[in-house]
């Protein structure tokens, strides 16, 4: 049951923090950390019990899932309530509720309107996310892809900046219209496999085996890819991501930045790859293109904003190129490059979207042109800037490069062309995020900024965030080795042209019997 219970003890906080808003402001943010403890906690009781078992002599794991709940749901159909955790959701679930915790922290005296309401629409966008995480039936995972949205979209237009509502429904069309697509790619694959089995199943393990020709499988790879691609983002499908963060609320830009785009990662690695390999196959050399493109174009558009939280939000297009790169690379060392980067991308982006809520709440601007100087006025707060600048432009050390690190070699066994430019972005990412720090923390005071350095409860926020991407950068074995099963059984299912090379036993495509 516990998965289950990570879908229904947000969704749970979610009605009572909106219901207890009658009895004081503070009481729905009490009711959302106590609902988003409960899961992380439950998540880590997960990873710690299959730690354990997996370090016993002998002991392997019983099938491709570590934990899994699977219960009737809509029998006419063929959808089933069939939640499973495997080595890629587990840590993106953990995430999940790290960064949902952070959220509420961050925004503890930003919202002062509606703050029920609020906290009702922050943990239902995080029930949707850990629904996408944890589905196996693709029903249940269209629901959850649809449950996000939604509360996103009134998070954006109710509590956001002055251009809420262009960049709310901006958001929503790109994001609806993708999945509009996807549902009917879901739809054609699960006729195809009915049509050809008897069997009508939305039933993640029976759907890989479904026999497509060429042209149909390019077709459906192309409508799931498109709705992943508009969420990682993928250039040029980008275009709603530096709106939607710069007029979102400080958690909602950490909910978007940290979770929302990892969706897209995930489903490219979970869906893309394995429902299509003979089409991700022949798709590659463009993917890994598409791939190149964004991580240059969005370092560059970086390098030329003055508006902080946009600045922020066009690092996200260059950074998580490099996990559609390491996707579409297809080896081991790229695919937990990958990973990793969506976990590291998570912290020091996240934790870059709170410093510049926290300016934006001191100092009521986002322009960098009109800071410089805070420094000598708030230092603790311009040490934790420094910091997750220096984790976002990749240094050593640190959980970016680490991940970064990763996906180059593993895409140089691939294409070493793509990943050769690719490693142009890293020194990029240098100039942007230096840039960042100088305009804003270092220099004069030339406006005579006063304003107040980190609080206790602003320093607690940081300092788990500061941690775990130390620990991404120096140790990150135990995520890389949570993922590993994940990644051979991944690699067993479709080897793609670009590594054909490094398997001459293994062609292209779906590889025996799935």
């Amino acid at each position: 049951m516990i998965l289950l219970l990570l879908v229904l003890v947000p969704l749970a906080g979610a009605v009572l923090a909106w219901l207890a808003e009658r009895l004081g402001a503070a009481w729905p943010r009490i009711v959302s950390l106590a609902a988003l403890a409960a899961g992380l906690g439950l998540t880590a009781a997960v990873w710690i019990d299959q730690a354990s078992r997996t370090s016993l002599p002998g002991v392997a794991a019983p099938g491709p899932w570590l934990v899994e709940y699977d219960a009737a749901w809509l029998p006419s159909i063929g959808a089933r309530f069939h939640l499973a955790m495997d080595g890629l959701s587990l840590p993106l679930v953990g995430l999940t509720f790290f960064l949902g915790l952070a959220g509420v922290i961050a925004s503890w005296t930003e919202i002062r309107e509606r703050v029920g309401f609020f906290h009702f629409n922050l943990l239902a966008v995080l029930a949707g996310v850990t629904v996408v995480f944890l589905a196996a039936d693709l029903f249940l995972f269209y629901f959850g892809w649809e449950l996000m949205l939604v509360p996103m979209y009134f998070l954006i237009a109710i509590w956001g900046h002055e251009r809420r509502i262009h960049a709310a429904v901006k958001f929503f069309l790109f994001t609806q219209i993708s999945g509009l697509l996807m549902l009917v790619a879901l739809l054609a694959l699960y006729l195809a496999h009915g049509a050809q089995t008897g069997l009508y199943t939305f039933a993640y393990e029976d759907l890989l085996r479904t026999v497509l020709t060429p042209g149909t499988e390019r077709w459906l790879m192309l409508g799931f890819f498109i709705a992943f691609a508009v969420k990682l983002p993928v250039f040029p499908f980008h275009t709603w991501l530096p709106d939607a963060h710069t007029q979102a609320p400080t958690a909602g830009s950490v909910i978007l930045a940290g979770l929302l785009l990892k969706t897209g990662g995930y489903g490219l690695i979970r869906f893309v790859v394995p429902l299509f390999p003979g089409a991700a196959a022949s798709f590659a050399p463009v993917a890994m293109t598409l791939a190149v493109v964004g991580i240059l174009y969005g370092a560059l558009l970086a390098l030329g904003q003055t508006d902080l939280k946009r600045l922020v939000a066009y690092t996200s297009v260059s950074h998580l190129g490099f996990v559609l790169l390491g996707v579409f690379a297809w080896n081991t060392l790229a695919l937990q490059g990958a990973v990793l980067q969506m976990l590291a991308h998570g912290l020091s982006t996240g934790a870059l979207f709170i410093v510049a809520g926290l300016l934006q709440e001191r100092m009521h601007t986002r322009d960098i042109e009109r800071m410089g100087g805070l420094w000598s006025v708030a230092p603790r707060l311009g040490g934790v800037g420094l910091f997750f600048a220096l984790a976002s432009l990749g240094l050593p050390g640190l959980g970016d490069f680490a991940a970064e690190f990763l996906v180059l070699v593993g895409s140089f066994q691939a294409s070493a062309v793509a990943a050769s430019i690719a490693a142009i972005g890293m020194v990029a990412s240098a100039l942007y995020s230096l840039r960042l720090v100088q305009r804003t923390f270092q220099g004069t005071n030339a406006n005579g900024w006063r304003i107040p350095d980190l609080v206790p409860r602003e320093a607690l926020l940081f300092a788990p965030m500061l941690a775990l991407l130390v620990w991404l950068g120096l140790y990150p074995q135990p995520v890389l080795d949570t993922f590993r099963p994940v990644a051979e059984r991944l690699q067993q299912v479709t080897t793609l042209p670009a590594n054909a090379e490094k398997h001459p036993g293994a062609a292209p495509g779906r590889q025996g019997d799935r």
